[in-house]
């Protein structure tokens, strides 16, 4: 771990410190040193020769994120501390200038808006398919891949998500495929793919299948901490340095070692003991996954959603609850769970409810959430099924992202919005898929469907109004 090694030796050194940050080494923060430990913030330190330096990394670091790369099958790796946001954006600009084509799901993270505003990259959507059991997104049809590289044949590149937040898996090695045959770049977003290269059980990895790039969040399933990411590349050299030159157009200059040596602490366990940890995570998904379906009126869904339009696999370790048979929604669900059991889903949607299963779960947490479970659908009891599956629609593209983001607006109620042309983005947070874009005409469906996620209080975000009452439109 030269990473962690490194700040280990700092800390043992006792060395006097008259640089930032200026809490220095936690003695002018006791209240919080006494909270968090005094370790953590004596390796809160700053770039120096031995401990290197993220904007040009040539030592310490440089040699962790090799053991990274050679890890996940890369030629390169660049340590991420604004998460898997800043690796997708920093693809999309390393490949895409102003008005270039890119080829990408609706279903994407809202950082690849920011992306497009960012790089002038034009988007070229791909619907997902829809289960309509279970009322949400799938993955990318590879036939809609290939129609889309057809009509579009000077994209810059084709953009997937492997997996999706509900864990289903596009056919990757088929989609990079069709890029690299039509001279594309392949680039994957892996936020949260982090456990796949260890476990022979899981969905192919983006690097393994010869993907060019790939943003990996290795706090989401691999250990490391929250906003820590990896970028991980395939191809020459000189790429990796055009990247480096990417990265630094809006990485921070004051990079977190706390971050950068979890990073360097969660390989090292995955590379000693990932498959073991894996294969553990993966038993106890399936045990939770076996017991909820026994319990009237819960569905957990699983591999069986493998080889449905739209998901060529699943990732056991994301555990899926639909609710929809108890008569309430999966943000009461959410509500319940959080209020009256004391458990914190990592999601819900209209139908749904998402447990991510990682690598700190043991037995006893998951039977937790089986009890828990069990108390609510035995008070709620079943209901007669109700499906009204809703799912935005795609809207017209009418201009960029990025014209959209820099032209004149005016600030109007949500309901008066239609036929006008979105100056901002409306998305449901999670999952982060937006319902509309800057640039993208409104229409009634959209109007319809925000208005029911409001009803719903779920999170809404992306407007400037807090209450998405109100959206900027493009005009005096």
């Amino acid at each position: 771990m030269p990473l962690l090694e490194a700040l280990k030796k700092y800390v043992e050194d006792g060395v006097i410190s008259f640089h930032v940050p200026g809490h220095k080494q936690g003695r002018g923060v006791p209240l919080w040193r006494e909270y968090v430990g005094a370790r953590v913030l004596q390796i809160d330190a700053n770039g120096m020769e031995d401990l290197d330096n993220i904007c040009n990394p040539i030592g310490v670091i440089k040699q962790s994120e090799r053991l990274m790369a050679e890890l996940y099958d890369a030629d390169d790796c660049f340590f991420l501390v604004n998460g898997t946001t800043q690796g997708v954006q920093a693809m999309i600009l390393g490949s895409c200038e102003p008005g270039d084509e890119i080829i990408v799901p609706r279903n994407a993270h809202k950082s690849t808006i920011g992306a497009f505003i960012l790089s002038g990259a034009v988007p070229v959507y791909i619907t997902p398919e829809i289960n309509e059991e279970l009322g949400i997104a799938m993955g990318m049809d590879v036939e809609s891949i290939q129609r889309a590289v057809e009509k579009h044949i000077y994209a810059k590149a084709v953009f997937a998500i492997n997996p999706t937040y509900y864990g289903v898996v596009s056919d990757i090695r088929a989609i990079t495929a069709i890029a690299h045959d039509n001279a594309m770049m392949m680039l994957a977003d892996e936020a949260h793919g982090a456990h796949f290269p260890f476990h022979n059980e899981l969905p192919e990895h983006a690097m393994k299948v010869g993907a060019d790039m790939s943003s990996v969040s290795i706090h989401k399933t691999g250990g490391s901490m929250t906003q820590s990411s990896i970028l991980l590349i395939k191809g020459e050299e000189a790429w990796a340095a055009n990247m480096k030159t990417v990265l630094n157009l809006t990485q921070t200059t004051s990079a977190s070692y706390v971050l950068m040596a979890s990073l360097d602490a969660a390989r090292y366990q995955l590379a000693h003991e990932g498959t073991q940890l894996i294969d553990k995570v993966l038993q106890l998904a399936r045990y939770a996954r076996d017991k909820i379906n026994q319990i009237d009126g819960l569905y957990a869904f699983g591999q069986e959603v493998a080889g449905t339009p739209g998901s060529f696999g699943f990732d056991e370790t994301k555990l899926g609850i639909n609710v929809r048979r108890l008569g309430i929604t999966g943000y009461e669900m959410e509500y319940i769970l959080r209020h009256e059991h004391n458990i914190q889903v990592e999601m819900a949607d209209l139908y749904n409810i998402l447990a991510i299963i990682g690598i700190g779960d043991d037995q006893h947490t998951i039977d937790r959430l089986i009890e828990a479970l069990k108390k609510v659908a035995l008070k709620q009891g079943v209901h007669p099924m109700r499906n009204n599956t809703l799912v935005p629609c795609v809207p017209h593209v009418v201009i960029s992202p990025r014209e959209a983001y820099y032209s004149r607006k005016r600030s109007i109620r949500l309901e008066q919005a239609v036929g006008e042309i979105s100056g901002e983005m409306i998305m449901a947070y999670p999952p982060g898929i937006p319902a509309v874009c800057p640039g993208e005409r409104i229409t009634q469906d959209v109007v319809d469907y925000v208005n029911i996620l409001k009803e719903e209080e779920c999170q809404l975000q992306g407007t400037e109004d807090p209450y998405v009452n109100y959206i900027k439109v493009l005009g005096e």
